[in-house]
C-alpha cells in the first residue's frame, strides 16, 4: 500500500507517523510541493504542515493541485490525513473556509481537550481527556461541512476532526520535542519579532518528550485505521 506525503518544507516530515505507518503496511512515497495524478488513487494522501496559507496559492500553485487531489479523494472515499496546513487544506477542499486566527499565533507546547465525539472516535478514542502536543499555526478555519469536531483549545476551537474516513489535526501530533527544538533554531528570529520568548518555549520541550509515548500509541492508532480503510 502506498502512502503518498505531500510535503512542503525540508524539515517538515511525517515525522513520528512515518515508523506508525509503515509497520502499518504502507510505503512512503513522498512529494515536495508538487502532486500527480496517480496520488488520487492512492491508498492513503498524508499532508504536512508549511509556512503558507490556503489562501495563498496563487503565490504557490501547487496548493491548488494539493487541494484537488485531496477534493477528489474525499467524494471517493479515500483516507487522508492533515497536520497543520495540511489540515487546513483537508478543511478548505471539504467546503470550509481558511483565515488567519483572530486570537493570534499559537505556537509551543500545550494541551488540547479531546470533544466527547472525539474520546469516542476510532482513532482518539483511549487517549486522555487532554494530550500535550506541539502547536505552530496563526491560521485557522470554519468548522467543516459534515465532520466531526474532535479537539480544542483555549484559543482556537477548531484543532481536530474527522471527516468520513480522514482526519486534520491542526496540531504536530507527529513531532518529538527533538524536532520541536530544531524548528525552534530554524525559526527563531521570526519568532523573537512576533513577540515569542525563546527560552520559554524551550523549557516546554520536556512536556512534549514527556507525552511523546502516548502521542506514538495514536499515531499508531491512526495508522492502522487508515490501513483498515484502505483495504476496503
Amino acid at each position: 500500500m502506498r502512502a503518498v506525503i505531500f510535503q512542503h518544507e525540508e524539515h517538515e516530515g511525517p515525522g513520528l507517523l512515518g515508523p506508525a505507518l509503515e509497520q502499518a503496511g504502507f510505503s512512503l512515497v513522498k512529494r515536495f510541493r508538487a502532486v500527480r495524478r496517480e496520488d488520487v488513487d492512492a491508498e492513503l494522501v498524508v499532508v504536512m504542515g508549511g509556512p503558507m496559507g490556503v489562501y495563498e496559492a496563487d503565490q504557490h500553485p501547487f496548493l491548488n493541485e494539493e487541494l484537488a487531489v485531496l477534493a477528489e479523494r474525499i467524494a471517493l472515499g479515500r483516507p487522508c490525513v492533515g497536520f497543520c496546513l495540511g489540515a487546513q487544506l483537508l478543511a478548505a477542499a471539504g467546503g470550509s473556509e481558511v483565515f488567519v486566527g483572530k486570537n493570534g499565533f499559537e505556537v509551543g507546547v500545550a494541551p488540547v481537550r479531546w470533544t466527547q465525539d472525539g474520546l469516542k472516535d476510532p482513532v482518539v478514542g483511549g487517549a486522555r481527556p487532554r494530550s500535550v502536543v506541539a502547536h505552530w499555526h496563526g491560521d485557522t478555519f470554519k468548522p467543516v461541512p459534515g465532520a466531526t469536531l474532535l479537539a480544542s483549545t483555549d484559543r482556537y476551537s477548531q484543532q481536530a476532526f474527522r471527516l468520513g474516513n480522514s482526519y486534520g489535526f491542526q496540531f504536530h501530533l507527529e513531532l518529538t520535542a527533538a524536532a520541536l527544538g530544531h524548528w525552534l533554531t530554524l525559526g527563531g528570529e521570526g519568532l523573537v519579532q512576533r513577540g515569542k520568548d525563546l527560552g520559554e518555549l524551550r523549557s516546554q520541550l520536556p512536556k512534549l518528550k514527556a507525552a511523546e509515548a502516548e502521542n506514538v500509541e495514536m499515531l499508531h492508532r491512526l495508522a492502522h485505521h487508515c490501513a483498515r480503510e484502505a483495504r476496503r
